[in-house]
């Protein structure tokens, strides 16, 4: 398993700009996990939930919700790097997603990430992180996101 960089500092962060934290370790997106999301948002299209129907249609497969492969980023960030001597960490936002492929059922996912930039905002820092999760074995990116996270001391 990938070990995460470590920012001892939020100077440390701030230089960081422009830099790659290289790669998480893998993920596999299993039938359980999809329905799992369509019962949580109730998003139930058949193309996710009905695997007889879906391999029928243009995927030939379930496949997952754009939103699930976003919802992931969470879960695979910390493990490209992690912030220390900060009070609290918060997920503050997206400003741009792109769902460039497919995720079909049984996909194994992981990310990297590239901090984009670091700046004083709402009494703490703010970091933008664009994020590109794969799919293995895949063309295309899975998804594409620049996400926004602020640290406070």
């Amino acid at each position: 398993m990938p070990q995460p960089r470590v920012f001892a500092s939020l100077d440390e962060l701030r230089a960081a700009v422009g830099e790659q934290l290289g790669w998480s370790d893998w993920i596999e997106v299993e039938q359980e996990r999809i329905d799992r999301f369509a019962e949580a948002t109730g998003d139930h299209q058949w193309i996710h939930v009905d695997p007889e129907r879906a391999a029928q249609g243009p995927f030939h497969t379930t496949i997952a919700h754009g939103f699930l492969t976003l919802s992931l980023i969470p879960s695979l960030t910390p493990r490209l790097f992690r912030v220390e001597g900060v009070r609290m960490g918060v997920n503050y936002g997206v400003n741009k997603v792109r769902f460039p492929a497919p995720v079909p059922v049984g996909s194994r996912l992981r990310a990297t990430a590239t901090v984009a930039d670091v700046s004083e905002a709402g009494g703490g820092v703010q970091l933008v992180t664009q994020v590109t999760v794969e799919r293995e074995g895949g063309e295309k990116p899975v998804c594409v996101a620049e996400t926004v996270s602020r640290f406070y001391l």
